[in-house]
């Protein structure tokens, strides 16, 4: 496959093919017409919505029942349910903080954020961008899984056919698009907020108390504890390569507090629920989350409807996987219609969630959550890195995509600090698959996605700088771009 233009906003007439990259976009909240709009930035003509609407987004979509399933790591991992909920709570916000400042970009933008990684990746971002793809499709295994499972249930149909027909749905509201997956999340706030309400009593009503006392002591408390932050981490900063993505229309005068807030809010308020449902009810939540909730709700009517919301929530999580796996594919070089390259997403990831529910289902959802986020700390430090040293060289001026774009950067050394970052964390990895020396030393601590931060940003932070002072004196500076 071909790189796309250099430019992030490509004209037909400067690159063959180039036109598809362009298109539709929604005019208004509530314009359920597809988007056609790809990688091209929304230009402020298009830009409409508040920032209000970034709360629902990243609300809705993480009352999952695969955050319900992360929520009983903690106790299975030997601890009590005070100290496993702190773990969640403190990796929930270090993981959100940066999904909801590189939010903040997309209105100053118009981008979304994988497009936005090319300031600093340049053409090694087709990287990043392969990982967030794949990522994409994972996400929809590891969420799908669980939906799937409760629409199979619900219709009293096989668990293959069940996630075929999640994954159509989801595919089809990816390929719509932006505004009719914010008003979808919107809708479904609501809804799914009721839905998990009505769970927690009936967790309650059947006599389910929360975990007083864990298995794990000393060292191996200590361990649990950092594993399962880390787990919660993973979660929220799964969205981080997505977060300007669903920011992209809205105007540029935008708050950015407004917008950080909202979207921090969003995603910390609902995983933490979520995981705390799935610490209190740890006992009952087994590897199939679907089968225990129709067994706690005692089937019938009550039991249907839970099914349904949790059917609807994977559809709404997924859905916006799809949509960012779509711009990604673009951002790597390929020249597919967005729509078609959100579904191909949901294809693609039907066979992933087969694989998952063949067999030791707790232990494939453990391994495929934590892969697929290792190499997202590396990634955050580098282009947080590349937008702050942009900004001290603008001198605080307003961002002007053009002429950022025309201030190209040296590829390797971002590519190189972010594939260092990925390489430290191997030593600090716990995963059923393979225990790094250093986490086997630290009783099961994983610290692998505080260390591919810290080193990428070591790494990478010297240069950028340097180069940045370099260019503000007039110097020049040669390297690969």
């Amino acid at each position: 496959m071909s790189m796309p233009h250099a430019s992030m906003e490509p004209h037909a007439a400067e690159a063959p093919g180039a036109a598809v990259f362009d298109g539709r976009m929604p005019v208004a909240p509530g314009d359920w017409r597809p988007e056609a709009r790809g990688i091209a930035p929304v230009p402020e003509s298009h830009r409409y919505g508040r920032a209000g609407r970034l709360f629902t987004v990243w609300f809705a979509p993480n009352l999952t029942m695969s955050g319900v399933f992360t929520g009983t790591v903690g106790i299975a991992l030997g601890l009590d349910f005070a100290t496993a909920l702190a773990a969640v709570v403190v990796g929930t916000v270090l993981g959100a903080v940066p999904t909801a400042y590189l939010g903040t970009w997309g209105s100053r933008t118009g981008a979304g954020q994988l497009p936005l990684a090319r300031l600093a990746f340049g053409r090694g971002v087709v990287v990043p961008g392969a990982l967030q793809w794949l990522s994409s499709i994972a996400w929809d295994a590891l969420i799908g899984l669980f939906g799937g499972d409760a629409l199979a249930r619900l219709c009293g149909w096989p668990f293959w056919l069940g996630a075929l027909v999640m994954m159509a749905a989801q595919g089809a509201l990816g390929a719509l698009g932006y505004e009719a997956i914010h008003r979808l999340q919107k809708g479904m706030t609501a809804v799914l907020a009721i839905a998990f309400c009505a769970l927690a009593v009936r967790l309650a009503d059947a006599g389910v108390t929360p975990a007083g006392h864990g298995a794990a002591h000393g060292a191996d408390r200590f361990g649990a504890f950092v594993l399962t932050a880390t787990i919660a981490l993973s979660l929220a900063i799964s969205w981080a390569p997505y977060a300007s993505d669903f920011s992209r229309y809205l105007p540029r005068a935008t708050s950015p507090a407004r917008m950080f807030w909202c979207t921090l809010s969003g995603v910390v308020v609902s995983f933490t629920a979520v995981q705390a449902l799935g610490l209190w009810g740890a006992s009952v939540f087994t590897d199939q989350t679907a089968q225990g909730v129709d067994t706690l709700l005692g089937g019938g009517v009550i039991g249907s409807v839970g099914l349904l919301a949790v059917a609807l929530a994977a559809l709404c999580s997924n859905a916006m996987n799809d949509y960012s796996g779509s711009l990604a594919l673009q951002v790597i070089g390929a020249r597919l219609p967005r729509p078609l390259a959100a579904g191909l997403a949901a294809l693609l990831g039907f066979p992933l969630v087969l694989w998952m529910h063949a067999a030791d289902t707790a232990a494939r959802f453990q391994n495929v959550l934590l892969f697929v986020g290792y190499w997202i700390p590396g990634f955050v430090a580098v282009v947080l890195v590349d937008w702050r040293a942009r900004a001290r060289e603008r001198g605080g001026a307003d961002i002007d995509l053009a002429e950022e774009q025309a201030r190209q950067q040296p590829f390797l050394p971002a590519l190189l600090a972010f594939l260092a970052a990925f390489a430290a964390t191997v030593p600090f990895m716990d995963t059923a698959l393979y225990v790094g020396p250093v986490a086997e030393a630290l009783h099961g601590a994983d610290l692998g996605y505080y260390v591919a931060f810290g080193t990428a940003l070591v790494l990478y932070a010297p240069f950028r700088l340097r180069r940045g002072k370099t260019l503000r004196t007039g110097r020049t500076d040669v390297g690969p771009t």
